[in-house]
């Protein structure tokens, strides 16, 4: 089968970053789904993983997580599925990626597709609404208020494709007042679009214009990007025994500053069902099939941004480019392999 992958970690304007390269196709076993890939997007965690993770000495490393597809073939223990059926799913960091034309991945953490979006469109969805589900509902709680709080949520990095779908939930299934970051005109907008209140620019002091807003302290706030240059004005913003979320990789961060006003710190990775096989598995599955509800109520709507066409090496190397820029805007889809 074709895919795309590498044998050592460069840099992406390095020809050998990414290679077009042709593998056996797997065979599902146990709860496992073989998946042929129609959609597949691209996230952050694409480009962190190529930097750091060496496969072994002659091996290729295929990196995908975001997938949407058919179903080929099930393993004997499958349940849930049956060949013919439409997903999307996020799958698993320690397992191949979704860049090939074919992809296994562990029936629990698979949803049945949105009926009412094409392939490019659910691609874009599975790991960013995951981690935003997971990081509002399951680590920040967002439904039990802070006593005497204001009810408001705070999103860095709202036109991300994290911030995007965050976004969305805060505004669709809560009754909390949501205010994003963006910088640019155009992301600006494209949050608005998406539902935000109040828009405010991540490039200034972020205390000062939440003051100015005159909505309160935030009881939540929620970083996706930088929160090693923002921690500051976080601890200075957010309302006395807050709670405060991040999903980036800062190399250190000093939470110290957190402790006078106690506020809990809560850090989201939506691999660690899959990695460590928790009991609870299955709630990735049920979650994407509650995400695939919404989206065909026309409650929840797809953050896919831009085609880059094609999956093939120098699509991909395009792709990782502009994350790596911190300019993109919503979800990057490759669809399909060429003939």
């Amino acid at each position: 089968m074709r895919a795309v992958g590498y044998q050592t970690s460069r840099p992406i304007a390095d020809p050998a970053s990414l290679i077009d390269i042709e593998l056996p196709k797997p065979s599902p076993n146990g709860r496992d789904l073989l998946v042929a890939i129609h959609a597949v997007s691209v996230n952050p965690v694409d480009t962190k993983v190529r930097k750091r993770a060496q496969p072994e000495a002659g091996q290729w490393k295929v990196l995908g997580w975001d997938a949407a597809g058919i179903v080929e073939a099930v393993g004997p223990e499958v349940k849930l599925f049956r060949p013919g059926d439409a997903v999307f799913y996020a799958g698993a960091i320690g397992r191949q990626g979704t860049n090939a034309e074919f992809h296994l991945v562990d029936e629990r953490i698979v949803g049945h597709k949105p009926a009412t979006s094409s392939f490019a469109q659910a691609a874009a969805l599975p790991l960013t609404a995951i981690t935003a589900w997971e990081t509002l509902f399951d680590r920040l709680a967002v439904r039990r208020p802070v006593p005497g709080a204001a009810p408001v949520l705070l999103i860095i990095g709202g036109a991300g494709g994290v911030g995007s779908i965050a976004t969305q939930f805060a505004r669709q299934l809560t009754d909390l007042t949501v205010v994003v970051t963006a910088s640019r005109p155009e992301t600006q907008e494209w949050c608005r679009s998406l539902g935000a209140h109040h828009v405010v620019d991540h490039s200034k002091s972020l205390s000062q214009q939440i003051t100015a807003l005159g909505i309160g302290q935030p009881s939540f706030v929620f970083s996706t990007t930088n929160t090693d240059a923002h921690l500051t004005e976080i601890a200075a913003l957010i309302t006395p025994q807050g709670r405060f979320a991040l999903i980036d990789d800062p190399a250190a961060l000093d939470v110290s500053v957190l402790k006078p006003k106690s506020i809990s710190l809560h850090w989201e990775s939506m691999f660690t069902r899959s990695t460590f096989q928790t009991v609870d598995m299955t709630a990735q599955g049920d979650l994407l099939n509650e995400v695939a509800r919404l989206v065909d109520a026309g409650t929840l709507k797809t953050t896919f941004a831009e085609s880059f066409g094609p999956v093939s090496a120098a699509n991909l190397k395009r792709a990782h480019a502009l994350i790596e820029s911190g300019r993109a805007k919503g979800k990057i889809v490759l669809e399909e392999f060429l003939a």
